[in-house]
């Protein structure tokens, strides 16, 4: 008894539980009493903790649950994003529940990271602040948000330029480079405009990076009947949305996974964001991915 105690790792200082675990797998083999005797555990301690284990079982199958929805992910759901998928495979719990169970599984999310800033002082004309940190948006393609943001990796650089719309957060276009330059927006605004017609008189908010202070940029907004919206000098939190969903994608890819070279972080880059727009679902959308709600609210319309 004492070799089955120590040879799982309980040894000499084997709490009345976890000799109560090993009791009760010998318990096919030797009589209860000699099992209890060898333990030096009370009859009654050991059912009281064979009760305490049954009770905990009951969440086995929930645990099970939990942890495959959190490996299917890619260990981006937090305990909120877990429990709206439970209720998506018809099991109910509580967040606080799911929380705690989590907490016992060891099954945690990462931090995030600060993003590239691509100020470079006044090099054009600069927009009013349209946007005004209000980031509700009523229908889709009423207000969009975009910046740009920097991946360093093995010596080397790369560059996302996504546009997001405010109603579901969700990716409209987006354009990825080795460099920092004009083509990358323009292209990324191509993408999006193909996808809306003129004269929308939607809101396109960024920071005052010097792309978006442009003339090119400037003119393809105005062409295309688009209101331009600039953050003030050095406040982050005046494009927050964007400014989240880059900690966020960093958070989930960037330093969760492991690269064997920059082409590879590319290719889970854009299955990252593939994966971000279709399949992750967010609390606040009533458990849709971004995508999904996007396109509710535009069959609604």
């Amino acid at each position: 008894m004492p070799k089955k105690l120590a040879s799982l790792g309980f040894g000499k200082r084997a709490t009345a539980s976890q000799k109560t675990q090993v009791i009760q797998k010998l318990r096919q083999e030797f009589s209860l009493a000699i099992l209890l005797d060898v333990a030096q555990l009370p009859r009654a301690t050991f059912y009281y903790h064979l009760k305490q284990l049954k009770k905990a079982d009951k969440y086995h199958s929930v645990k099970e649950e939990i942890t495959a929805i959190f490996h299917e992910n890619k260990g981006r759901y937090g305990y909120r994003r877990i429990t709206a998928e439970l209720r998506n495979r018809n099991i109910y719990l509580d967040h606080k529940t799911v929380q705690r169970l989590m907490q016992k599984l060891g099954l945690v999310c990462r931090v995030r990271m600060k993003k590239y800033r691509s100020y470079k002082g006044e090099v054009g004309k600069i927009a009013p602040n349209l946007l005004n940190r209000n980031f509700h948006a009523e229908k889709p393609n009423q207000k969009w948000v975009t910046d740009v943001t920097e991946f360093s990796l093995f010596g080397e650089k790369l560059y996302l330029s996504p546009i997001l719309d405010l109603h579901s957060s969700d990716l409209v276009s987006y354009t990825i480079s080795d460099r920092p330059v004009l083509r990358m927006v323009t292209t990324m605004l191509n993408e999006a405009f193909a996808k809306i017609p003129d004269g929308t008189n939607l809101i396109l908010h960024s920071d005052q990076g010097w792309q978006y202070q442009h003339r090119q940029y400037q003119r393809m907004l105005r062409e295309k009947g688009i209101r331009q919206s600039m953050s003030r000098k050095g406040n982050c939190l005046d494009n927050a949305v964007i400014e989240n969903f880059f900690g966020l994608l960093k958070s989930e890819l960037l330093y969760l996974q492991e690269f064997q070279s920059l082409e590879h972080f590319k290719q889970e880059l854009v299955a990252y964001l593939d994966y971000y727009n279709n399949r992750r679902i967010k609390a606040k959308l009533k458990g849709l991915p971004t995508a999904i709600h996007r396109q509710q609210a535009l069959s609604a319309a």
